[in-house]
């Protein structure tokens, strides 16, 4: 309620505080992508962690928020404008017609007097009910109402009456001594507008009660409107965004599918490029780095065949003086062995030498050979289903080491492989074991079901375990590679250091597998893992047994690597 700035002469000018409840709370590389179908690529923009979630997100509640804010803005300017519209129109012509109407009546009216001029008032065009009070002579207060079923002076607040009551002390040369107040109310979910005035020189006092329900509906329909504008605004920023990211990311997605296949190999991927900006900037680096990538894989890989093809044609060119030399050591060790005398007893030990240095040569010839098959990928397999039991005692036997392993592996347990290179694997790798770890070799076989991963059928598992002292940690990783030495102070060692090398790639072939560890109890541990159907990889025909054969029988002494 508040005070109005004028004398009545001036009402609706005024503005009394708004109470609790009023009408004031009412307020390239498109051609290389990949395809996931519409479902996997939906899923894929719709993870909460993917770009162009978030750009949608932001676009969103930037938009709501403007769109909010703006729509907030409109409804309050508008309300404003209405609400003071209506009530200063209200009020303006309750003031006409209180000054026309009442300020006519007698000093002491009757309640039919009152009765009549609130009638009269209430006949304007503002349609707005009217109670007026004045004194009798009795001096009593009469009252007379335009409508007592919908405005009576119990329904004018109290604050209300009581500021219209005041005599005020007006500004100087403003001879009113009483102004014009109103205030919005709500009763029963309709908002009203109540105001109230008296007339200067001791006349009646006035009230006035107009429905402003109509104004609110006109409020409720343009609060309708801007929600539903602002959805629209919401939808349209979120298409908006969804346009814009595709734009940005689509040629992000280029480029991860790009780099993506380039690490799988594929280094003749390119993108695509057009325009200018940063984007196309970022595609046309991505090509010229993987041209550059490109240039220096295919110069190593020259480089890495002329280096195989030497060691190929290295091999080829030392079995022809190798033959020649190893069947000189053979005359000389079988004079030595006949001791006959023919040999000089000076120069025995050198000719012992000779002969074993001999066979060494021929062996690592003879692996290098194998290794550069593995490399160009000609070695084949030649399967047979064979009995694991017999395959592993022909190879002890054949190399003497009956006395030094034993064996744990019953009969009957059938695989399909190729007998010469389980042969080439078993002799490394219990070869290996007793070079390094020492006798007894316990060589064990299982047959393990395939685990939940493997979609194969059941596995041929043999342990290769020695009491040795074991590998080192920092070796183990090692054990397997070409020339691997534990200790940069035994440069020279028996064997090729081929021999685990050869037989991990053999066990490949096969589509199995060789891990190394150490044992709990001591010792090193070869678990050699076998399909037992002989793997993806079948035979191709019989392998040439020349210079482009497969696999070559380990010697006595087996061929594993250093280790220790």
């Amino acid at each position: 309620m508040r005070p109005a700035h004028t004398a009545a002469s001036r009402g609706g000018e005024a503005r009394a505080p708004e109470e609790p409840g009023g009408a004031g709370d009412e307020g390239v590389i498109d051609e290389t992508g990949e395809d996931r179908g519409p479902r996997g690529r939906m899923l894929a923009g719709l993870r909460f962690t993917s770009l162009r979630l978030r750009l949608v997100l932001v676009f969103g509640l930037v938009a709501l928020t403007a769109a909010v804010s703006a729509s907030g803005i409109a409804y309050w300017l508008n309300r404003e404008a209405v609400l003071t519209r209506t009530q200063d129109a209200a009020l303006s012509d309750f003031h006409q017609e209180l000054q026309s109407h009442a300020a006519a009546l007698p000093p002491h009216p009757s309640q039919a007097e009152l009765r009549d001029a609130a009638t009269g008032m209430a006949d304007s065009s503002q349609h707005y009910a009217v109670v007026l009070l004045g004194e009798s002579e009795e001096g009593h207060r009469v009252a007379g109402n335009s409508d007592l079923d919908t405005f009576t002076v119990a329904d004018v607040p109290r604050a209300l009456r009581d500021a219209v009551g005041e005599e005020q002390k007006g500004a100087s040369g403003d001879p009113a001594a009483y102004h014009l107040f109103w205030q919005r109310t709500v009763e029963d979910g309709t908002p009203y507008l109540i105001g109230g005035a008296r007339v200067a020189g001791g006349g009646p006092t006035g009230y006035l009660k107009k429905s402003l329900q109509a104004e609110a509906d006109d409020l409720n329909s343009l609060a309708w409107s801007l929600g539903i504008a602002t959805t629209l605004a919401l939808i349209g920023a979120a298409l908006l965004a969804h346009a814009a990211a595709t734009t940005v990311l689509k040629p992000v997605h280029r480029l991860g599918i790009a780099a993506r296949r380039l690490g799988e190999g594929k280094l003749h991927t390119r993108l695509r490029v057009s325009g200018t900006d940063e984007l196309a900037e970022l595609s046309r680096t991505f090509n010229r780095t993987a041209a550059a990538l490109e240039k220096q894989v295919d110069a190593m890989s020259d480089r890495e065949e002329a280096s195989r093809r030497f060691v190929a044609d290295m091999s080829h060119e030392l079995r022809t003086p190798l033959t020649a030399i190893t069947a000189v050591t053979e005359v000389l060790e079988e004079e030595l062995d006949a001791e006959t005398g023919s040999v000089d007893p000076m120069i025995e030990p050198a000719v012992r030498l000779v002969i074993g240095e001999t066979r060494r040569l021929n062996t690592l010839v003879e692996n290098l050979m194998e290794v550069t098959r593995f490399d160009a990928g000609t070695a084949r397999l030649v399967l047979d289903t064979v009995d694991i039991a017999d395959q592993i005692t022909a190879c002890i036997d054949a190399r003497a080491w009956l006395d030094a392993v034993e064996l744990d592996a019953e009969r009957g347990i059938m695989a399909h492989v190729d007998p010469r290179r389980l042969d080439v694997i078993l002799a490394n790798l219990i070869g290996n074991a007793l070079k390094h770890g020492g006798s007894p070799v316990r060589v064990s076989v299982r047959v393990e079901p395939p685990t939940v991963d493997e979609e194969a059928g059941d596995r041929l598992v043999i342990r290769v375990r020695d009491h040795g002292p074991g590998i080192p940690e920092e070796v183990l990783p090692h054990v397997f590679d070409r020339f691997y030495k534990a200790s940069a102070s035994r440069p020279r060692s028996d064997g090729s250091g081929l021999g685990l090398s050869i037989a991990v790639e053999n066990a490949h072939i096969h589509g199995g597998d060789i891990s190394a560890a150490n044992s709990p109890e001591g010792g090193a541990v070869f678990t050699l893992r076998l399909p037992m159907d002989g793997g993806a990889v079948e035979a191709e025909g019989d392998e040439d047994t020349g210079d482009d054969g497969g696999a070559h029988p380990a010697t006595p002494g087996g061929e594993g690597g250093e280790r220790r």
